[in-house]
């Protein structure tokens, strides 16, 4: 015989207080687990929203990030003439080389941090087309101007329009703020390629090169001409969006790890709570299970009864600490780029796959809390039960 589920639920209204006290443990951690996740999965969203489809990017081999990265003049010209490269109206290939410098700019709230400076060539907004200038204008090309991010210009002194920012040995003027479809180009600020080349005497040498494909398609014909160039050989390339969701992937990682490590830690105290709800229900149920036991149930139906009722806790918890979760992800927050020592603002990210690991992360406290309580209750003595009455 099988103890209907009616009758455990019923049972959890009986002790408010200690279900109520094991429910929000059990939320609070399955919050700080779900903001864990979500954290990790908007730093990896921000990046991958970076890039476009039919982008490529070339790098130096072995580089940590466009900052580590150069290219020197030659090598983009020999770039430049590989087939399957987009054509611009005048003929020539949709290509920017783009140098990547890191500055320090004063936050609004104290401390300096790092911003990226990006260098770019005409053509980079029309491989950029999800770039919108939302304030201000764009920058005027060979002149000592910058456009700055939206997820920055809060959030630093110095980076709104009208505003000068000092780098270089010179004072260049912010005169626009664009969008970047949340990707990580908000975090940046953008101004002429040969002004930043000229400004921190590079002469030609970029640190990456992006061209736009004939489509997304031509990436692996592209490749294959690249790799069969061996004036190339020191150098690779990647699509856009690729290499933008590897640079989120440490950071990523670590947001994880560290984050699960904690909530862990934190679990232990939900799941002894669980177990000590558990115990107290079994205690104040001897003769229940006694009358149960000697109307037949057998004890394997006792036991799932009792974890039932502890994994029903546990779900419930689960579902409140998702709930709470969702709303971070009206909120922005920013943090250090592993790959680029600079400042990465970016938002939480809610996926169906972090609320079906939330969820199980949960009901796993619950089985863990609820398992042994199930066991004592499943062996209780039938007449010594009865005689507790």
């Amino acid at each position: 015989m099988k103890i209907p589920f009616s009758y455990i639920l019923r049972n959890l209204g009986t002790r408010r207080l200690t279900t109520g006290i094991t429910v929000i443990g059990v939320a609070l951690v399955a919050f700080v687990y779900a903001a864990v996740l979500m954290m990790a999965r908007g730093v990896q969203e921000t990046l991958v929203a970076t890039g476009s489809a039919d982008n490529a990017i070339v790098v130096r081999k072995s580089s940590q990030g466009e900052i580590s990265s150069i290219i020197d003049g030659e090598t983009a010209n020999v770039i430049k003439s590989l087939p399957h490269i987009a054509k611009a109206s005048d003929g020539g290939p949709v290509v920017s080389g783009e140098p990547v410098v890191v500055i320090n700019l004063d936050k609004v709230g104290g401390g300096l941090s790092n911003v990226i400076v990006r260098g770019v060539s005409p053509h980079a907004l029309t491989m950029r087309p999800q770039l919108k200038i939302v304030s201000g204008r764009m920058f005027n090309f060979g002149a000592r101007e910058v456009i700055a991010g939206t997820s920055i210009s809060s959030k630093f002194h110095g980076a709104s329009v009208g505003d000068k920012v000092r780098f270089a040995g010179d004072d260049w003027s912010v005169v626009g703020l664009f969008e970047a479809g949340k990707g990580g180009f908000e975090s940046e600020m953008w101004g002429d390629a040969l002004q930043l080349l000229s400004a921190f005497n590079r002469g030609s040498s970029v640190s990456s090169l992006t061209l736009k494909l004939e489509g997304a398609e031509k990436f692996e014909d592209f490749k294959r001409a690249f790799e069969s160039e061996q004036r190339l050989n020191q150098f690779e390339t990647k699509p856009e969006q690729k290499y933008f969701e590897e640079q989120s992937e440490a950071m990523a990682t670590f947001i994880r790890i560290f984050g699960i490590f904690i909530t862990v830690f934190f679990s232990l105290g939900s799941t002894i709570g669980a177990m000590i709800t558990m115990y107290a229900a079994v205690a104040n149920r001897t003769v229940e299970v006694g009358t149960l036991r000697a109307l037949g149930f057998r004890r394997r139906s006792v036991l799932t009864a009792f974890l039932v009722e502890s994994l029903v806790l546990a779900f419930i918890g689960g579902i409140i600490g998702l709930g709470i979760a969702s709303f971070l992800q009206f909120f922005q927050i920013s943090t250090l780029n592993f790959a680029s020592f600079a400042e990465l603002a970016f938002s939480f990210a809610l996926t169906p796959e972090i609320v079906v690991n939330t969820l199980l992360f949960a009901l796993g406290m619950g089985f863990v809390g609820g398992f042994l309580p199930s066991v004592r209750a499943a062996r209780l003595n039938i007449v010594n039960a009865l005689r507790a009455a």
